[in-house]
């Protein structure tokens, strides 16, 4: 007969978990699938890690990637920059703290955002090797070099130091950061590190990448720019996208003393006016104390937010590529191709945030089948879950017949073509954690699609030209 167990045994078996330890036994929720996946991910996130911290300081980046093989699926991968370095008493929590980070509340452009990244690939290496991640850091020409060598304490989300010394060490130059780590992981270069890189490149020109891969040659991407694009600024949040928990915290978190001031202060694009609006429309004096408000109060508050009309967000949050960039990055890295062609549309908005589409088509590379298509949020690469999301949404609903390519009722088109898609935002709304597909929202597919259709034109009058011209060609044939 089983034992009839009470509340209070239920009680003793619970426990509080860390967001470490959760995880741990999570690795897919990060990208973590599989061998293949593992390792391209661990590169992923440093080399992004980089690009964001050279990218802020306002330095034009030079990042070096090491992939060795070191005995069966062993891979050492090493990623150095010469970006602004790392202080002492931060290099530990960046690394060996899970959710630790300065960009989480910021609303502007950004690589990574929770704060999970290059922390979530040093978890996973010690879990599969035990080994801890090598760090060195330099801040500046005549300082010395720290050194750690940790691991992450699943149990309580915090960094264990192994090993700690400041070296007088040539490996960085002036200022910047090298991470070693080793993983167990299997290496191809389709949909794998070789292709990151190489997409890598593409959206962001203005960055050189020496990359020696296990087979022991050496490729260098090189910059095609030499400045960095207009620097991302953080904004305030949107009224039309505010939703109600995060609304009732910032009431408690205000300085304000007044419901107005409170809109005019923390919200982009509320003037005096239109919060004046919002309080008669919630039916709330302007003048009460913002943390005095009641649930219902806030829920009227929320619904009189959404009712005014008010300006769409500042658009200085995002960075995009650039049109003639993005044009010479694909020109660079296809340089058999006979027509390119970008397009960048003018900023727009879905839910308070603003977003940016990007197009670029490469025509006259690979064979007459299904068009290949790169996909890219926030100048990231997007190598998986290559079918799922807005991207491949709106290149399916897209009608290229008209722009001379072959195409089947729901499917890609074929062609010898490349379809690049990046999108910019404060905020990429992902599907998962993974951050591999960009949510299908009605706002941001109908951007994408106008942005084909723009490069599509441009596609089919290039393709009229050439038919002409074969044309003209075969006819002072048969008069020779």
């Amino acid at each position: 007969m089983t034992e009839e167990k009470t509340a209070e045994y239920f009680a003793s078996q619970q426990k509080e978990i860390s967001v470490s330890q959760f995880f741990e036994k999570n690795k897919h929720l990060l990208g973590f699938d599989n061998p293949t996946k593992a390792l391209l991910m661990v590169v992923k996130e440093a080399v992004d890690n980089s690009l964001d911290a050279c990218e802020e300081a306002g330095i034009i980046p030079d990042i070096e990637v090491v992939v060795k093989n070191v005995g069966d699926d062993n891979y050492k991968v090493s990623v150095k920059d010469n970006g602004p370095g790392i202080v002492k008493t931060q290099i530990p929590k960046i690394f060996g703290k899970l959710l630790y980070g300065s960009k989480f509340h910021r609303l502007k452009q950004s690589r990574g955002q929770q704060g999970i990244g290059i922390s979530a690939a040093v978890l996973f290496c010690q879990l599969m090797t035990g080994k801890p991640t090598k760090i060195w850091s330099k801040t500046g020409k005549n300082k010395k070099t720290h050194y750690f060598e940790l691991l992450i304490n699943s149990r309580d989300n915090e960094p264990e130091i192994i090993k700690q010394e400041d070296l007088d060490s040539p490996l960085i130059k002036e200022h910047g950061t090298k991470i070693e780590m080793l993983i167990i992981g299997r290496y191809r270069r389709k949909r794998g590190i070789d292709d990151y890189l190489k997409q890598t490149s593409i959206s962001n020109p203005f960055a050189k990448i020496k990359y020696r891969g296990p087979d022991g040659k050496t490729i260098i991407f090189p910059r095609t720019v030499n400045k960095l694009p207009k620097a991302a600024k953080e904004i305030k949040p949107h009224p039309y996208g505010v939703e109600f928990g995060v609304l009732d915290r910032m009431l408690k978190e205000t300085k304000a003393k007044s419901l107005v001031s409170f809109l005019t202060r923390e919200f982009s694009s509320i003037g005096t006016k239109s919060a004046g609006d919002i309080c008669k429309i919630a039916g709330i004096k302007k003048s009460v104390l913002p943390n005095s408000l009641k649930r219902n109060e806030i829920k009227k508050l929320l619904a009189a937010m959404q009712k005014v009309k008010v300006q769409r967000p500042p658009i200085d949050c995002i960075s995009p590529i650039g049109e003639s960039e993005f044009k010479k990055s694909l020109e660079k890295e296809y340089p058999e191709a006979e027509f390119v062609t970008t397009v960048t549309r003018e900023p727009a908005v879905y839910r308070g945030t603003p977003f940016q589409i990007e197009v670029g088509i490469v025509y006259g590379v690979g064979e007459d089948k299904p068009v290949d298509v790169l996909r890219f949020a926030n100048r990231v690469p997007l190598l998986y879950q290559a079918g799922a999301g807005a991207i491949v949404e709106a290149i399916k609903e897209t009608d290229w017949k008209r722009y001379g390519l072959k195409q089947s009722l729901g499917n890609l088109p074929s062609g010898p073509v490349i379809i690049a898609v990046h999108m910019a935002s404060s905020w990429v709304p992902f599907i998962s954690e993974s951050k591999e597909a960009i949510a299908p929202y009605p706002n941001i597919v109908k951007e994408i699609k106008l942005a084909l259709q723009d490069a599509g034109r441009k596609l089919s009058s290039f393709l009229s030209g050439k038919r002409r011209a074969g044309q003209q060609k075969r006819r002072l044939q048969i008069f020779e």
